[in-house]
């Protein structure tokens, strides 16, 4: 990468964080394009450049939210020594015990994920690949780790969907809130749940 490709992203990681900073404790409606730009510690103008207007940034900012995420689960699982004995279904539980953890670290994260996240604007910015280098990045690491494909599994973004809506409703209350328990107490029914999922998206099902 050269040093004007550099530059540039470091500017658009700035005013991603920036933004991430100022909308967990301001909210995005009460956050200006003008405060991003004045935090972040460039032209409001420069801002245009990267982004539409606010709501672009954080979808922009959900997706390399998530992504990065995702990444850091995806290496962590692919880190373990038995992984290439593991089944599917333990790859994606180890996955998904790794993200409950981390989101239990970071209330904020959590917080802005489950707020604004949908599976449509998700899949948007997922489809910016040749822009997006972290959804690209996301993409291959965690559809090489799980193997998905038509052959071996029915409608496997169909099975993500479901997992990802699962265990993003489930969690938020749970780790915000104790509600209807904590996360430990609720983590093995989320894990059956998981399973039946996956079940009835196998091939034989």
């Amino acid at each position: 990468m050269g040093k004007i490709d550099l530059n540039k992203s470091q500017k658009k990681l700035s005013l991603l964080n920036t933004a991430f900073e100022l909308f967990t404790t301001k909210g995005v409606n009460e956050t200006s394009i003008a405060e991003i730009a004045k935090a972040a510690g460039i032209a409001k103008g420069t801002f245009y450049l990267y982004f539409r207007d606010k709501y672009d940034i954080r979808n922009k900012l959900i997706s390399y939210k998530a992504g990065s995420l995702l990444i850091a689960a995806a290496e962590e699982v692919q880190s373990k020594e038995d992984v290439e004995s593991m089944s599917l279904t333990d790859r994606i539980l180890a996955l998904v015990d790794f993200i409950i953890t981390s989101l239990e670290e970071d209330k904020n994260l959590l917080m802005f994920i489950s707020k604004n996240l949908s599976w449509g604007i998700f899949r948007e910015s997922m489809k910016d690949s040749l822009e997006e280098e972290n959804d690209e990045d996301f993409k291959n690491a965690f559809y090489d780790l799980l193997s998905l494909t038509e052959d071996n599994y029915k409608d496997p973004e169909v099975m993500i969907y479901l997992i990802t809506e699962f265990v993003s409703s489930t969690c938020y209350n749970s780790i915000l809130y104790e509600e209807p328990c904590n996360i430990e107490h609720l983590k093995p029914y989320i894990f059956e749940t998981i399973r039946a999922i996956i079940k009835q998206h196998e091939p034989n099902a």
